[in-house]
């Protein structure tokens, strides 16, 4: 559909399941070259399948993998090494991994707080920090898209560490995206709402939660992770070249307080 996005390379973490997966999935069938970042061995196999996909016999590769932590600072620096290896360059960062739990907030443990903040925020930091001086050493463009969350918006009772580190992403990427403007980095959100993803699957999988949370979507239904590449696809393109400093809410309405849109109270 991008036809700009032909030859580029992208690096994306978190991109062995979920909505990483479905990026790199979708930045693949752009024509893109993707660095596809999993955490540890037991992610490497979905990841595999992307390679096993796109990687054709007698052409280059377009995928590369390459196991790195996003929270700690080696790992960045690792994936923006294995696309400038392999592809000659970086031209799309995508900060996407992100984990997530339940606890009440007076019991939530300080270290699934510290780990929380560290992948979904820190995670991002160093990412962006790295894609950031790629960028600026050589005096070029760049895009970074930020994976935040309709919890950059609506609070999230019993999530509290997750929408501060999602609330975080949300002002660190604005603040870069006004900070680098000059120089023609974009820096934009996409903020999910309810997807179908495997950290949902067993939620959505009870008709009745399912329902639940259909009701507090005006669109009434949950929604892709095709939906969701489709609109990194565009923030990475050129037919956004206006668009920076932003968070694309794609979340079926969730975040326009639904309960609000019969007019009452």
């Amino acid at each position: 559909m991008y036809s700009d996005l032909n030859g580029k390379t992208a690096v994306v973490t978190g991109a062995s399941v979920g909505l990483g997966h479905g990026i790199a999935r979708r930045f693949l069938q752009e024509g893109m070259n993707v660095v596809v970042n999993y955490h540890s061995d037991e992610h490497r196999s979905e990841a595999q399948k992307l390679a096993d996909e796109f990687n054709r016999d007698g052409e280059p590769e377009r995928v590369v993998l390459v196991q790195a932590d996003v929270a700690r600072e080696e790992g960045a620096p690792k994936l923006l090494s294995a696309a400038l290896e392999q592809f000659g360059g970086l031209d799309v960062w995508v900060n996407n991994a992100g984990i997530e739990s339940r606890h009440p907030t007076h019991e939530l443990p300080l270290d699934v707080w510290e780990k929380t903040l560290a992948v979904n925020l820190t995670g991002v930091f160093l990412g962006s920090k790295a894609a950031l001086a790629h960028f600026v050493e050589r005096d070029r463009p760049g895009c970074i898209i930020n994976l935040s969350s309709v919890h950059e918006r609506i609070p999230w009772p019993t999530f509290a560490h997750y929408a501060a580190s999602k609330g975080g992403v949300k002002l660190f990427s604005e603040t870069i995206a006004l900070e680098y403007a000059h120089r023609g980095i974009r820096v934009n959100c996409i903020a999910p709402g309810a997807i179908e993803t495997p950290i949902n699957a067993e939620k959505f999988a009870d008709p009745d939660a399912r329902a639940q949370t259909e009701r507090m979507i005006p669109l009434g239904r949950i929604g892709t992770v095709e939906q969701v590449a489709a609109a990194a696809a565009w923030l990475a393109s050129e037919e956004s070249s206006y668009v920076t400093g932003t968070s694309l809410f794609v979340d079926g309405g969730m975040a326009l307080y639904p309960s609000f849109e019969r007019g009452d109270g």
